[in-house]
């Protein structure tokens, strides 16, 4: 089935997109910072999601963890 198309799975890409932007921008900013507009842009905007929310991130990455190990 496609991620797109089940919710969990749908919420797992979208927090793995997140934190990969986030860690990528924390790497190298210049790869990120040019692209601000666009549809590059997206990756921009996870990535500044992922810096300034990163405490509900990380919670949202622990509970979709803990539903992934014992739920399923």
């Amino acid at each position: 089935m496609s991620a797109i198309f089940n919710f969990q799975s749908l919420l797992m890409v979208i927090l793995l997109l997140i934190c990969t932007c986030a860690y990528i921008r924390a790497l190298a900013p210049s790869l990120l910072d040019k692209n601000k507009t666009g549809l590059l842009g997206i990756f921009w905007k996870c990535a500044r999601i992922g810096e300034r929310k990163s405490p509900w991130v990380a919670c949202c990455c622990i509970i979709m963890a803990f539903s992934i190990l014992f739920l399923q």
